[in-house]
């Protein structure tokens, strides 16, 4: 196994030295304050962008809020558009907590992007984000045009319980038959209700998401052990993957969702999707916006850019070669 990287090395220091309690002691408003404190303290200033403009999608129980960057220069050009869905447990995050690296891949891969605020546990359990994932979706793709999006290059993704949340709003569109998502983009995405990997075991203590932080998170947004199975919480659990688009993975080699990450891009790939695995050496759950702790962080989030932009390139430009599966880590 690969050391740390000297800056996640740094961050486990820190949260150890500070003695900060983990969240499974904390209440969900003390986690959310204390989740929007480490945000603050970790992540760079934000990228300047040309546009950053709040939207709200009808959804099933109210307006689903959103914010909508467009980046430098794009003017009122047609872009192509990544719908990001924030990580956090399904109980931390906002709009705020992930809006530096929204910023940063609108900077970066030359889209537009749009941050969705779906409804949070345990105020509003399973199936309330996965509902309002949907209906934000959707609502993004009738209403591309007047976003001077082309809702024929429109991508999901989303960081860890948002990875989650972009797989299963994509598996729910091929269900439908639709067809229309061009690419996901998951990063350290959570697959499966399960505890069943060696990773899980590895790194259940002392790596930033520990196994107590997960049962925490789960027990908040299931509404019982029966909705583990259900393949909308548990998107490894689908019968069937094969109508899911071009699927960009980054994992991280310290995180105990390594392995069901992998392990999802790998039944990709049986199932006919083409696939390109990242595994980010010596790197720890939720590493990605942590720049200014993590400075190698900013290679991953360009390298991630750069797949992104040649997966939403022009219809005019799929002659060029498309990406071959690549699982190498």
């Amino acid at each position: 196994m690969m050391s740390l990287d000297p800056g996640a090395a740094f961050v486990l220091d820190l949260i150890r030295t500070s003695g900060r309690p983990g969240y499974e002691s904390m209440s969900p408003e003390e986690a959310r304050e204390a989740y929007m404190a480490a945000r603050l303290a970790s992540t760079e200033p934000p990228q300047e962008v040309a546009l950053v403009e709040p939207l709200e999608a009808p959804g099933p129980r109210g307006p689903v809020a959103m914010r909508h960057y467009r980046p430098l220069g794009s003017g009122r050009q047609v872009l192509p558009l990544l719908v990001y869905f924030h990580g956090g447990g399904w109980v931390l995050g906002n709009l705020d907590s992930h809006d530096g690296l929204c910023r940063q891949l609108a900077h970066r891969a030359g889209c537009a992007v749009i941050s969705v605020d779906y409804r949070l546990a345990p105020e509003h359990k399973f199936p309330a984000a996965v509902d309002d994932a949907f209906a934000a979706t959707n609502w993004i793709f009738d209403n591309a045009a007047r976003l001077n999006a082309d809702a024929g290059r429109i991508a999901l993704g989303g960081d860890s319980a948002g990875g989650n949340l972009a797989i299963v709003t994509a598996l729910n569109d091929a269900l439908a038959r639709r067809s229309r998502i061009r690419a996901l983009m998951l990063i350290y995405p959570a697959t499966d209700f399960s505890f069943d990997t060696a990773s899980q075991s590895e790194f259940a203590e002392g790596h930033l998401l520990t196994r107590a932080n997960q049962e925490w998170f789960h027990s908040h947004y299931l509404r019982s052990d029966t909705d583990r199975a259900d393949w909308r919480a548990s998107p490894m659990r689908a019968d069937d993957l094969s109508g899911l688009p071009y699927t960009i993975l980054l994992t991280a080699s310290h995180d105990p969702l390594r392995d069901e990450g992998e392990a999802f891009a790998r039944r990709l790939v049986e199932a006919g999707v083409t696939v390109t695995l990242k595994r980010a050496q010596g790197q720890i759950h939720g590493f990605l916006p942590m720049e200014k702790f993590i400075p190698a962080a900013k290679a991953f989030t360009g390298e991630l850019a750069e797949l992104l932009a040649f997966a939403l390139r022009p219809a005019q430009a799929e002659q060029i070669a498309e990406p071959t599966s690549s699982l190498a880590i």
